[in-house]
């Protein structure tokens, strides 16, 4: 079973930068049979899969919704066994919570 703890502002504010880390046990970050997803959950909306590393370095995928893909970076830290989403430039679309998984099945970006 794994286990993530994930940290990050409790508030950010439009223009600002969001920065979530999700640090992993029980598994290495860099285990070739999980995706690692990043979450949200718009208000009174359901769960939308904002992006996801894929598993053997095969790289990232992110949602279709995010226009101007260049607002979005997630990435792994081997070394200390955490990945990490960074969301730029926030809008009141991007208000919701935000939530690190990680399983052998994925929720697809599409």
């Amino acid at each position: 079973q794994v286990w993530l703890v994930q940290s990050g502002p409790g508030v950010v504010r439009p223009r600002e930068t969001l920065a979530l880390t999700c640090a992993v046990s029980r598994v290495s970050v860099t285990d070739g049979t999980y995706y690692w997803q990043l979450i949200r959950q718009a208000v009174g909306k359901g769960l939308e899969c904002m992006g996801l590393l894929l598993p053997n370095s095969k790289g990232t995928s992110y949602a279709p919704s995010l226009k101007g893909r260049s607002r979005i970076i997630i990435s792994t830290d081997s070394s200390k066994n955490q990945f990490s989403l960074q969301l730029r430039s926030l809008t009141a679309a991007d208000t919701g919570t935000y939530y690190c998984t990680g399983d052998t099945e994925t929720q697809s970006t599409e």
